[in-house]
């Protein structure tokens, strides 16, 4: 690699590794500890292959890794571990419910892997059906239905943990 690759690839680390760990943290469903190594797989594939993608998407393409090593993961071990997270988000709500976004969190650990990477990637990293699409190397109408039917097992479950009376205003 080049000298101008290497400061390239310093800058993409400096921009996007964040994102890439928040992401690998929701995907996943597990530890930071394994989150920081679904970003390490990620980070070490781009390095690799930095010259050929740097003209291109390097971020995207490191996410599609996380998204599909956690996958892969989650489908060899069956099994569901707690979510933590190694650094706080970097914009804080204006009044956090604390309460619910723990038991958000636990529904989404309660999906399919590939379900759960679909509402993490719309709606967590707001991308669009098309980009998560492209990321998890489905169809358009894979994204779509896998959305659908994960925000309703969503809503199903949060409705019978937190229901709402007649005249409340939540």
């Amino acid at each position: 690699m080049t000298d101008e690759d290497e400061t390239a690839f310093d800058e993409f680390i400096a921009a996007s590794s964040t994102s890439l760990l928040r992401t690998a943290t929701l995907v996943c469903g597990a530890t930071a500890h394994d989150a920081e190594d679904l970003v390490q797989t990620a980070l070490e594939k781009v390095y690799r292959h930095w010259s050929r993608i740097r003209g291109d998407s390097p971020e995207a393409y490191a996410r599609k890794i996380v998204v599909n090593t956690a996958i892969s993961r989650a489908r060899r071990r069956r099994i569901v571990q707690e979510i933590t997270f190694a650094r706080p988000p970097e914009h804080v709500a204006a009044t956090p419910d604390l309460d619910l976004r723990d038991t958000l969190i636990t529904e989404l650990r309660r999906l399919p892997p590939r379900m759960r990477a679909v509402l993490v990637l719309r709606y967590w990293e707001d991308q669009s059906e098309a980009a998560t699409a492209a990321l998890l190397g489905c169809s358009l109408g894979t994204v779509k239905s896998q959305a659908a039917r994960g925000l309703a097992r969503l809503r199903e479950h949060l409705s019978a943990q937190h229901p709402i009376h007649e005249g409340s205003t939540r």
